[in-house]
């Protein structure tokens, strides 16, 4: 496929969101919903031109948000969308493509399998319509205050999403003839025209920010979007002495010996800090807890995992999931392993779906298998921003 432009329509005020500034130049994790768009096509290898329209004053917003990309100027649109998306087709007519996207500015998700699938609709057809299907019971009201008239049937019901796809000629042609219908979206200009507009899956986080309430779900989805997440593992090991229990995961579980230890010896708590201090590159345990320090001797080992959650939380980050895996013959962890887990999961302020603590033994190898101590490793994900 080729000869492919894509139209974004950005000359809305976007008064509904209530930010002072139209919607698709509003920061979504510090990017400009506008730039989101538009980068998310420039990724799409079968894109060749991108044409922006934009509102009258807007000029310098658009310069701003878009500063280093290569595009084409800006064509000032309209009074109406539909007055805008013709100014913008008419810019198009130079280059001729064979094909045209028009997408809404504020749809910043639209990812790369939809455009895909809208593309590869085009290949045989004249117009495509990403879309999802009504799910909700619809009701019709009448009155003030409202009251329900009846319940309609959603049956074959579709809400319709950008970008939609079109053979260039075709929707020129539908738009010219549609001139101050003010029709709502590209489709309703094509179905005036008799073309067939045909579906193909769309995407709920495809959207459009209209109200406040939107862009605070925009906001929630950008930021879960952007930021990187890091790995951490942990290992440490403890030799069995004199005692009756030890302690795991802050568990105390009954035992022939406990374990040695300058703190309470939480050999599994111990490689989980490393693993949390790891996944941030603040050095270990032994950096921020020195055993030499007579203020950690038989300290709960709360206190070592508490501080590396807290070093986390400092960096704006979040802990995604923790995994412990205690080794040793003795003693048994699986009638104590929910308490284990529940105990961790209170301490970082986790779900417990997210916490796993899992025991193995090395088969009577090595020092756990001859019963001399336990070791125990830990792995992280941590999300920073």
């Amino acid at each position: 496929m080729s000869g492919c432009a894509v139209l974004i329509l950005a000359g809305g005020t976007g008064s509904r969101v209530g930010a002072g500034l139209p919607k698709q130049y509003l920061p979504l994790a510090g990017v400009p919903v506008l730039r989101r768009t538009i980068e998310a096509f420039r990724a799409c290898a079968a894109v060749d031109r991108i044409q922006v329209v934009i509102g009258e004053g807007d000029n310098d917003r658009y310069v701003d948000a878009l500063a280093g990309l290569d595009l084409p100027p800006p064509v000032v649109g309209g009074a109406t969308r539909q007055e805008s998306a013709v100014k913008g087709l008419r810019a198009l007519t130079e280059s001729a493509p064979d094909f045209v996207l028009i997408h809404d500015a504020a749809r910043p998700f639209v990812d790369a399998a939809l455009i895909h699938r809208v593309l590869s609709g085009l290949a045989v057809q004249d117009a495509v319509l990403p879309a999802v299907p009504v799910t909700d019971t619809l009701k019709r009201s009448a009155g003030s205050p409202p009251v329900v008239e009846t319940t309609l049937d959603r049956t074959g019901l579709w809400r319709a999403q950008t970008p939609q796809g079109f053979r260039f000629p075709v929707i020129l042609r539908a738009h010219e003839a549609a001139m101050g219908m003010n029709l709502t979206d590209d489709t309703a200009v094509a179905e005036h025209a008799g073309v067939r507009i045909f579906l193909v899956e769309g995407n709920e986080d495809n959207f459009k920010i209209t109200t406040a309430r939107d862009f605070e779900r925009a906001q929630r989805l950008a930021g879960a979007m952007s930021g990187e997440t890091r790995l951490g593992t942990g290992f440490d090991v403890h030799a069995f002495g004199a005692g009756d229990h030890v302690v795991l995961c802050g568990v105390a579980i009954p035992h022939s010996h406990g374990l040695e230890g300058h703190s309470d010896a939480d050999v599994a708590m111990h490689a989980l800090t490393d693993a949390l201090l790891g996944a941030i590159a603040e050095g270990d345990i032994g950096a921020h807890f020195p055993p030499s320090d007579p203020r950690w001797e038989g300290a709960a080992s709360s206190l070592f995992l508490k501080r590396a959650a807290e070093l986390i939380a400092k960096k704006g980050g979040r802990i995604s999931n923790v995994d412990v895996t205690v080794i040793c013959e003795t003693p048994k962890v699986g009638p104590h392993r929910d308490a284990m887990r529940r105990a961790l999961a209170d301490i970082l302020g986790l779900d417990l779906d997210r916490v796993s603590v899992k025991a193995t033994t090395t088969e009577k190898l090595g020092f756990t298998g001859r019963g001399e101590g336990i070791a125990a490793q830990a792995s992280v994900a941590v999300r920073l921003p």
